[in-house]
């Protein structure tokens, strides 16, 4: 027989294809492949539009702050590289109303800006205070100012009155709507006057005291953006500028970070899921093909066709079909990304970039990968069938496949898969668990199928069981496969259901409706009475209210302490700066302490926060001594605590725990959520004018969109998981569908009635879907808690209807799929089963 393998691989392609028996095989593929490249061109384009927002966020490609007037060096480094820039400065200060309209005083965060500002986005300006505004390029002319609508309201202004600012008066010129490079430092909540730089020697505000911030920004080309940059974090490094940095976009929000952080890799573990149960479907469809083919192969080699040929031909199909498949996956994957830029709408200020081509051929490799390491090892077989089987069926069956071979694709799979996790816990925690849940699936139902045997008593029990019974036994290794099979399948099914509920539930509770919605600070003392008063008649029951003490890091361990004694950018800046401190005897309800221990009232000792902790440095039992107005505290750290920065609750870096702290200047904070009767922060705000009250109803609705617009992605590539896990049910049930054909044809030849097989069927079923549920709940509350904790950080207690609940699934979704799956077998005429078993 001469045909070259081209030929017989085109063949075999065609006449597969139209006969359906690589249906399955590319389901699994495009399948996995969907899953993967719908979130790989989600995450390239929302990475491109955050790199492109970055900018806007900044006012430039990269931005200097200095607390000193910018060095002359950075200006002329600017101009030698030929890029654009502008000078804003930034500090509070007190605005007020003339007399004649009040009087009334404001702290404000006064803004000071050239022609140019900003180089990158653009400012949003309305002329009245209910207006959405319009974009404009234009800076405050001399003599104007530029406020945001809430100063009006606190000082009773109209839009053209009259502000005073030290010893000038601006003309009230636009309300700001939206600054984009405002950041969300905490000086930034207090209300926003910008004003032209022509204007600020005048005002007389600017004193050896005052505390600056110089913002240089920088824009042009890529090249000479990145030559500046590393400039100057060269000259910062160098501790040649002192209390300066190179800024970059960090995560300004954090309530919205770690909600977005928490997405993307429940993204990436559904993506993961979906690949792993498309690898075991893959697996089961290629053997379940392989031995429908082994005849076709005996008689291939009773015409002389070599091996070689036969081999070349299977891989040659299984190529093409990765191919197809991929690239199907591909076409849904990048159909699919378009439902999670609608679902997402608004995270970015505009239209998303283009895809780039990496998740095209990570993809493509993907399906490749998934195809030709779990599908081709067990067709290559096809190649070794010896010419006897024409005449003796019981010989060249399938044999499982060597473990070298199984081995490396196995791990090329996994590679694969912890590259598309984007983060290696998570990688090495999906991966490794069901790299173990499989080996142990397999151990406990090879038991199981042993204990079965033993257990169930021929002469008592029913006959449909005993027949159920002697079915798994009589096959153990196929037993064995179809438990393990979609005990995996079950696994990531209970997986996600239980990980989605509970993460969304976290989720929420991170933000609910009684979340405080205002921030106050700078109330005094003597004003606490009124203050708190004040709230309670205007019906706000419940609010956090700590005093504020500004302190500076000096001595560690008794060892004074400067920024020179880190590396670290962020550990610099706190040495550098004041401390926000505060102290409570009472444990705050939203820190958990990790360390440690927090008693009441213990003179000489603080409670620091985890993070801050790891930065600095300093752990239990360490000293640290801090500078309050002129006097040093030396206190022992005897609790470490674990701070949610998205509660949108007062939070500090530290505290001290106890109710008082004698002779120490404070002023005092309050959050808590404001009652909707109109006027009432007006209303706090002339009954203590002194007071900063910061309103976060926008922040708290923003994050409330965003959390929808992220439980909506999650819940849209869902569907995928459950798809791949329904395709792996049906793929273990049917994987042995000629061999119950062939043994159920011999029992109705034998007198059994239909009635009685179709209870064998369902018991077998539902005895091999609770078994594989019960296995599945146990290692999916297992792996759920290690993801919880080590990747999503969030508090998840296993519920002991898991099990229960799993194991019911199970046998429900095994009865399904093998209704689906099986039915023909019990309607295929005995005859025609008996002939091809002869045959």
């Amino acid at each position: 027989m001469k045909i070259s393998f081209l030929q017989l691989g085109w063949r075999s392609l065609t006449r597969d294809l139209r006969a359906g028996e690589l249906r399955l095989l590319m389901v699994a593929v495009t399948l996995a492949v969907a899953a993967l490249t719908a979130v790989g061109f989600f995450a390239d384009r929302l990475k491109g539009g955050l790199q492109r927002d970055a900018r806007q966020l900044l006012g430039g490609d990269a931005v200097v702050v200095s607390d000193n007037p910018i060095p002359a060096a950075f200006l002329a480094q600017v101009k030698a590289l030929g890029l654009q820039q502008t000078i804003n400065l930034t500090f509070p200060t007190m605005a007020r109303a003339p007399d004649e309209t009040g009087g009334s005083i404001k702290l404000v965060s006064l803004k000071v800006v050239t022609d140019g500002y900003p180089l990158r986005g653009r400012l949003r300006v309305a002329e009245q205070a209910d207006a959405t505004g319009d974009l404009t390029r234009d800076i405050p002319q001399p003599g104007q100012a530029w406020v945001d609508a809430a100063l009006l309201d606190a000082l009773g202004l109209p839009v053209g009155g009259d502000l005073l600012l030290g010893d000038s008066s601006f003309k009230v010129g636009r309300i700001i709507v939206n600054e984009p490079d405002r950041g969300a430092g905490f000086m930034n909540f207090a209300p926003r006057v910008m004003i032209n730089q022509a204007d600020v020697q005048a005002t007389g505000l600017i004193q050896p005291a005052s505390r600056l911030r110089y913002r240089l920004a920088v824009a042009g080309e890529d090249r000479a953006v990145k030559s500046f940059v590393d400039w100057a974090q060269a000259q910062v490094d160098a501790n040649a500028v002192r209390g300066a940095r190179v800024e970059a976009l960090e995560g300004g929000r954090p309530e919205l970070s770690t909600t977005l952080a928490r997405a993307e890799k429940f993204l990436n573990l559904v993506a993961l899921l979906a690949a792993l149960l498309s690898a075991v479907a893959v697996a089961l469809a290629a053997r379940s093909f392989a031995a429908n083919h082994l005849d076709d192969c005996a008689m291939l080699r009773v015409l002389g066709l070599p091996q070689r040929t036969i081999a070349a031909a299977y891989t040659f199909e299984f190529v093409l079909i990765g191919l197809l498949a991929s690239a199907l996956g591909v076409l849904l994957g990048f159909a699919v990304h378009y439902g999670f830029v609608a679902l997402l709408a608004g995270l970015v200020d505009s239209a998303l970039p283009g895809a780039g081509i990496w998740p095209v051929l990570f993809g493509m490799g993907m399906g490749l990968t998934l195809l030709l390491a779990f599908g081709l090892p067990p067709v290559l077989q096809l190649a070794q069938v010896p010419p006897l089987r024409v005449i003796r069926r019981d010989v060249g069956g399938l044999k499982p496949a060597s473990l070298m071979v199984l081995g490396v694709g196995v791990a090329g799979f996994a590679a694969l898969l912890l590259a598309a996790s984007s983060d290696l816990q998570l990688g090495l925690i999906a991966v490794g668990g069901f790299a173990v849940a499989t080996l142990l699936f397999a151990s406990l139902s090879w038991l199981a199928v042993k204990l079965l045997r033993a257990v169930v008593n021929d002469t008592t029990a029913p006959t449909a069981v005993v027949l159920a019974t002697r079915q798994i036994a009589a096959r153990p290794a196929f037993a064995v496969v179809q438990v393990s099979s979609l005990a995996v399948g079950l696994l990531a099914l209970v997986l996600l259901v239980l990980l989605r509920t509970d993460l969304i539930s976290s989720w929420r509770a991170a933000s609910p409706p009684g979340a405080p919605n205002r921030f106050v600070i700078n109330v005094m003392p003597d004003q606490g009475p009124d203050f708190t008063q004040a709230l309670k008649s205007a019906g706000v029951a419940e609010f956090d209210w700590f005093p504020m003490i500004r302190g500076r890091l000096v001595a560690i361990n008794g060892r004074s302490v400067s920024p020179e004694d880190y590396t670290d950018d962020r550990a610099q800046r706190l040495v550098d700066r004041e401390f926000n401190l505060s102290h409570s005897a009472t444990q705050p309800e939203q820190n958990v302490v990790v360390a440690g221990r927090w008693q009441p009232d213990e003179a000489g000792t603080i409670s620091v926060e985890e993070g801050i902790a790891e930065t600095l440095g300093v752990k239990l039992g360490d000293s640290l001594t801090f500078d309050v107005g002129g006097v040093q505290t030396v206190s022992k750290i005897t609790s470490l605590r674990k701070v949610d920065w998205a509660s949108m609750r007062a939070n500090f870096f530290v505290m001290y725990p106890v109710d008082k702290l004698e002779g120490v200047p404070a002023t005092y904070m309050s959050a808590f959520k404001a009652p909707d009767s109109p006027g009432f922060d007006a209303a706090l705000v002339r009954q203590f004018p002194n007071i900063t009250s910061v309103n976060m109803t926008a922040t708290i609705a923003q994050i409330q969109r965003v959390l929808d617009q992220v439980i909506g992605a999650v819940e849209f590539l869902f569907a995928f998981a459950l798809a791949a896990g329904l395709v792996v049910l049906f793929a273990a049930v049917t994987a042995t569908r000629e061999e119950r054909a062939r043994e159920f044809a011999i029992m109705r030849a034998v007198g059994a009635r239909a009635s009685l097989l179709r209870q064998v069927q369902r018991i077998e079923l539902a005895g091999v879907g609770l078994l594989a549920g019960f296995l599945a709940s146990i290692v999916a509350s297992a792996v759920g808690w290690a993801l919880a904790r080590y990747v999503f950080e969030f508090d998840w207690v296993v519920s002991l209807w898991v099990p229960l609940l799993g194991s019911l699934a199970g046998a429900v979704l095994a009865l399904a799929a093998g209704w689906w799956g099986l039915r023909e077998v019990l309607n295929r005429p005995v005859v025609q089963t008996l002939r091809n078993a002869a045959q």
